[in-house]
């Protein structure tokens, strides 16, 4: 009896033609988040990833593989020849293993692949129940309700497992083409970077600071955010843009509460720049719909009419505390809440426009020189690679 995992798929195997990539982008990942734990080898058979390791690395190994989109189940399996007494022994050795402590119900699964094995599903789950209920005291049968289920697979050998840790599901990174992630320093915008690689967009990220006027540490913190967020995302780029002579332009040159909308409308010109350079084709922001000044739909109306490109938008309709909740399951919460100020809350006016009208900042905007102070910006931004 050999112990291994499997990685059962999702979505990615209903995606026909593009199955292949797909899997190759997954495989490559979990590649990519397990070798510093150490296996053995891999191979696939009937559309599950089998992965050899030592026992002892399965919860090292479960846990970086879970931080990988497309995966519906991650099992803990043990392989026997596909013969009925090699099964029935592996069947005991796992409801011992796991539960033999105290009553609990249970349903036999199987799955046969090989239709040529000689007892057909429904034979094979009534022997195993039989078996196991003469074994075990503390066992007995609820076909619809069981505490756990004994899994069998029958391919060119027999599977057999119990333990599931389920997976984070959505499609394999880089499956649904390139965005750029406007990323702040608060709770919203990972999160949204998140929700948005679950769907397979490889996401990079682009910040905007205004140092001195903001510390090293804000900007150390949005860095940081993106190396949490690189776990799940993979390998990204992180574009550090320094906004501090944009802001001085508007405080000095337009209205005061106009300046969180017009800020926003040099971001999104400077990602257009960006987004031309290097491929991508949306942004992501962490916007959700509320009465803040950037968050109305009078505000997100006027903030996209300066971009040329689509502006995904996860979190639109999603209420704060779910949002918190998130960040806290994706592990950005408390980096998010640690105490150093990003440009927007800096230079964010104390009565901010809530429902500007695009012809009102398009004549604010005219006493700025915008070519000159976009390309300023673009010409001292900072790429990491993270």
């Amino acid at each position: 009896m050999e112990a291994l995992l499997s990685v059962s798929f999702g979505e990615l195997f209903l995606k026909g033609a593009n199955r292949k990539t797909f899997f190759n982008n997954a495989l490559s990942h979990i590649i990519a988040n397990i070798k510093d734990i150490g296996y053995e080898n891999t191979y696939v058979e009937s559309a599950k990833l089998y992965i050899r390791a030592s026992e002892d690395k399965f919860d090292a190994l479960i846990k970086e593989i879970e931080k990988v989109f497309g995966i519906a189940y991650i099992d803990e399996v043990y392989k026997v020849d596909k013969n009925l007494d090699d099964i029935l022994k592996a069947t005991k050795y796992v409801v011992n293993k796991y539960y033999s402590d105290k009553d609990y119900s249970f349903k036999s699964q199987t799955t046969r692949v090989d239709k040529s094995f000689e007892y057909d599903s429904p034979k094979l789950n009534h022997l195993v129940g039989d078996y196991l209920l003469d074994e075990f005291d503390n066992l007995s049968v609820d076909i619809h309700n069981p505490d756990f289920k004994v899994y069998i697979d029958i391919k060119s050998n027999a599977y057999i497992y119990s333990k599931r840790h389920k997976g984070l599901g959505g499609l394999p990174i880089g499956s649904s083409g390139q965005g750029l992630l406007l990323l702040s320093g608060g709770i919203d915008s990972p999160v949204a970077g998140f929700m948005m690689a679950k769907r397979g967009m490889k996401v990079n990220a682009i910040h905007f600071h205004s140092y001195p006027f903001t510390s090293k540490q804000a900007h150390q913190k949005a860095e940081d955010l993106a190396k949490l967020m690189s776990t799940y995302t993979g390998p990204l780029k992180f574009y550090s843009v320094n906004l501090s002579n944009i802001y001085k332009e508007i405080a000095t040159n337009c209205p005061r509460e106009e300046t969180t909308i017009l800020s926003r409308r040099f971001m999104m010109r400077i990602s257009n720049e960006i987004a031309d350079k290097y491929g991508y084709q949306a942004f992501v922001t962490g916007e959700s719909l509320g009465q803040v000044a950037s968050q109305t739909l009078e505000s997100m109306s006027v903030i996209e009419d300066s971009s040329n490109f689509p502006i995904l938008r996860p979190l639109v309709a999603i209420d704060k505390q779910d949002i918190v909740d998130l960040s806290k399951e994706i592990g950005t919460y408390e980096k998010s809440i640690e105490p150093f100020d990003d440009c927007c809350s800096i230079f964010a006016p104390d009565k901010p426009v809530t429902k500007p009208k695009l012809k009102y900042i398009e004549r604010s905007e005219g006493n700025l020189d915008i070519d000159r102070l976009v390309k300023e910006a673009i010409d001292t931004i900072e790429i990491i690679e993270i």
